[in-house]
């Protein structure tokens, strides 16, 4: 299975007054994440916007485990824990500086046609991908 590995240096912007990350911006954490994934895998998300292509969240879940600080660096892991052709669902999970996991989550997400949100199968537009994906989940 692929996993792929972005580092994160906290910034004060993204803590609450208790100097831990907000939990939403956990959600932007896993996009970074996810993004990086894509691009491992030789692939960019913006070429597929480019081609009229989205791929819209359908649901998250997270776990929220150990607080991440202001000025500490966090690691999000990200790998793609299920794939049918059509819906595909990335795993993360975020480790603190010190390797304690902060979140553990997954993201589910569709490809649509930009212009109505039409769902559509990913190994018909973009085979390339949709083998690239099998292969990560192996």
């Amino acid at each position: 299975m692929v996993v792929s590995e972005k580092e994160i240096q906290v910034r004060y912007a993204e803590t609450d007054q208790m100097g831990v990350v907000y939990h939403a911006n956990y959600i932007i954490w896993m996009e970074l994440g996810r993004t990086q994934l894509i691009e491992d895998l030789g692939y960019r998300y913006a070429d597929m916007e480019k081609d009229g292509f989205i791929s819209p969240v359908i649901e998250v879940q997270v776990r929220y485990k150990s607080p991440v600080r202001y000025g500490e660096k966090a690691v999000i892991k990200t790998w793609i824990e299920e794939y049918d052709g059509l819906r595909v669902t990335y795993g993360y999970e975020v480790l603190t500086e010190k390797g304690d996991v902060a979140i553990q989550s997954t993201s589910q997400h569709v490809c649509a046609k930009k212009d109505s949100f039409r769902p559509v199968a990913m190994r018909k537009y973009f085979p390339d991908w949709h083998e690239a994906y099998l292969k990560a989940m192996e």
